[in-house]
Order: structure tokens, then sequence, then C-alpha cells
């Protein structure tokens, strides 16, 4: 078994690798450096940072409704693309089941719409 078939994939392994330790090396050498206290403290999505947890420590649950939503719909995308791929050998049955499931994420995706969980307030 020869592995030349093999070597243009290596190669771009060792491109992207070589790039990334590049960009990581030179970026503190060519990049900007004004630094001030906003940009030394810890992000936390837009929420000021307090000694004190806001609301006695807990997170508003749009964050994680927006995690979910975004779970949902990511892998609705993940299932899209191996069907779209293999559409022709899957036939009528294929495309039943995927009109079937696509209906159904969109009936969640109504509920969400209907019941404000697209709002951010």
């Amino acid at each position: 078994m020869s592995l030349s078939p093999y070597l243009p994939i290596v190669g771009l392994f060792a491109l992207a690798f070589a790039f990334a330790l590049f960009s990581v090396a030179i970026a503190p050498l060519i990049g900007p450096r004004r630094y001030n206290k906003a940009k030394l403290e810890a992000y936390e999505c837009g929420i000021e940072p307090t000694p004190q947890p806001v609301g006695g420590g807990r997170f508003p649950i749009k964050f994680y409704l927006t995690a979910m939503l975004f779970i949902v719909f990511d892998i609705e995308i993940i299932f899209l693309y191996p069907w779209a791929v293999a559409y022709d050998a899957l036939g009528l049955f294929g495309f039943v089941e995927m009109v079937l499931f696509i209906g159904a994420v969109f009936i969640a995706y109504a509920y969400v719409w209907k019941r404000g969980g697209l709002d951010w307030d």
C-alpha cells in the first residue's frame, strides 16, 4: 500500500499547524498594546462584573434557552447534510422522512417563536 495519496492531506495539516504556530508566536510582537482596565477584566456576556453575584448568583434563563435553541437547530443542520449527500440513493422514502423531520423542527420553532423564546429582552 502506497502512502502517496495521503501526502496532500499531510501537507495540508502541516501547513495548518505551521500557520497556527506562526499566528500565536507573532501576535504578541505585532499586535496593539493599548491596555486599559476594561480589557483586563473578565467578560461575562455583557453583564458588568461585580464582587457580589447579581440576582443571587444565578444567570438569566435566556442564556440557557438560547444555547438550547442553538443546539437544536445545529443538530438539524447536521442531519440535513448527509441527507443531501445521499439524496439520490434514499429515493422517495428518504424524502418523506426528511419532510417529516423538517416539519417536526418547524413545529418546535413555531412554538418557541410564539412563546417569545426568540425575543431578547
